[in-house]
């Protein structure tokens, strides 16, 4: 195993034993775990950008990408869609594809160099949302309750949406260099050549061809595997077979079932969507004919911890990520594009997919702004350096860092100011009942 991998697991295992004390200063995981990385990354770069680039670090992050989208579907309260269905469907049915678009159009103007599908991935890896950077934004009265559940109902199911999408451009940007440059330089194909070529050219095809099969393999999966587990799982609890600490081990282990499942030789399936969709229809089973709104916390709390775990040993690499970066240097239009991605190119789709809504302008802008990015780009960022060859990998590398650096910076620094200084302006805010038990008004 790298070392770094190791160097990691223990920086999580020490922030763990003083994050309590730490937090009561305002000092969050990821922050602290992100400036370690990037102190311990400084002792040997190269070594750690080799390690990233491993098989070993590819199957990490794969696994950890299959836990974090089991437990974001799980923790949606109140029917498939959090009851906020429309919103959703405008959200991710309008908005999120003209983000991808805007990005990709972007990125193809400021970056020429790059194909179609590379520009993808990178759209893909820069727009799903994700609250871990900035997890008070959710819990802050100054945000209106209805948004912060839409808010947190789109971030569990936006890099479920996007996986397949991602999955299907990732191999066929990694097929296309190689085809590229036989078919200009007409270079004599050896036998490494040949071998590289023919696999990269059945992974272009199975991906462009078999996206959909594989999809819908996976969704077949994941409604197998996740309503069985829910059946059972509530039939068990009712008839007093089971406790919550039983069902814990259930819910740690059934996205690791399923991405398993999901990825043998003979199902061919997208592991990261199946994992997505058992966790929706386990919550969906697990709370039918019952007064429960959402899983009880007690039955999430291993699966939920597990997932902070790898959540924080991310946070870790990010920093390790971002000194190779800087290292190498940052490119003008990079950051450009991860600017536009955590603004524009969110808050005008978002604009854009909510005209005729019954949501309110000042709740729309709410949406709009408020976007965090945090562990599902870093992960997808990681896949996609894994994936791609030496001349895309570095422009990933960097617009991923760039997106979420500047993301912990736009909205988990500056927002919180803005929306401290609207409060003022209007005179604070009447106390009202919120989704976690305290009253509009009280913010960390």
């Amino acid at each position: 195993m790298p070392v770094i991998i190791l160097v990691g697991l223990a920086a999580v295992a020490l922030w763990s034993l003083v994050a309590r004390r730490f937090e009561r200063f305002g000092i969050a995981g990821p922050a602290a775990l992100a400036v370690l990385g990037a102190l311990v990354v400084l002792v040997d770069v190269h070594g750690f950008t080799e390690a990233i680039d491993s098989d070993i670090a590819q199957h990490v992050v794969e696994l950890i990408l299959a836990v974090l989208l089991f437990v974001d579907a799980c923790e949606v309260r109140g029917g498939i869609f959090g009851g906020e269905g429309r919103s959703l469907s405008r959200l991710v049915l309008i908005a999120l594809p003209l983000s991808l678009l805007l990005v990709v159009v972007a990125t193809g103007w400021l970056l020429p160099e790059l194909n179609v599908f590379v520009l993808i991935v990178i759209a893909c890896i820069v727009m799903p949302t994700d609250f871990a950077p900035a997890t008070a934004l959710l819990r802050s009265g100054r945000v209106p309750a209805r948004v912060r559940q839409i808010l947190n109902v789109e971030s569990g199911y936006n890099d479920g949406l996007i996986s397949p999408l991602f999955s299907m451009s990732l191999a066929i940007a990694v097929a296309l260099p190689t085809l590229i440059k036989v078919a200009n330089t007409g270079e004599k194909i050896t036998g490494a050549t040949e071998k590289e070529l023919e696999k990269n050219l059945s992974e272009a095809v199975y991906a462009f061809f078999g996206a959909i099969p594989a999809t819908l393999f996976a969704i077949v999966v994941g409604v197998v595997v996740g309503a069985l587990l829910g059946v059972l799982t509530r039939w068990a609890t009712a008839r007093g077979w089971a406790d919550a600490s039983g069902i814990r081990f259930v819910m740690l282990l059934a996205p690791l079932l399923t991405y398993g499942i999901a990825t043998l030789h003979d199902v061919a399936a997208n592991g990261f969507v199946a994992a997505f969709v058992a966790g929706v229809m386990f919550r969906v089973l697990r709370t039918r004919r019952s007064d429960l709104e959402a899983v009880p916390h007690d039955e999430l709390l291993l699966v939920e911890e597990a997932s902070t775990v790898a959540a924080n040993f991310v946070w870790f690499i990010l920093g390790g990520m971002t000194t190779a970066v800087i290292i190498d240097g940052i490119d003008w239009r990079i950051l450009v594009i991860a600017v536009l991605a955590l603004t524009v190119f969110r808050a005008v789709p978002v604009y854009v997919s909510m005209l005729g809504s019954p949501v309110s302008w000042r709740e729309r802008s709410y949406i709009g702004l408020v976007g965090p990015r945090g562990t599902a780009t870093i992960v997808f960022g990681l896949l996609a350096f894994n994936h791609l060859p030496d001349s895309d990998s570095a422009d990933v590398l960097s617009v991923t860092v760039l997106t979420v650096v500047g993301s912990i910076l736009l909205h988990g620094v500056v927002t919180p100011l803005v929306l401290r200084r609207v409060a003022v302006r209007d005179g604070g805010t009447a106390a009202a009942p919120v989704g976690d038990g305290r009253s509009v008004g009280e913010v960390d």
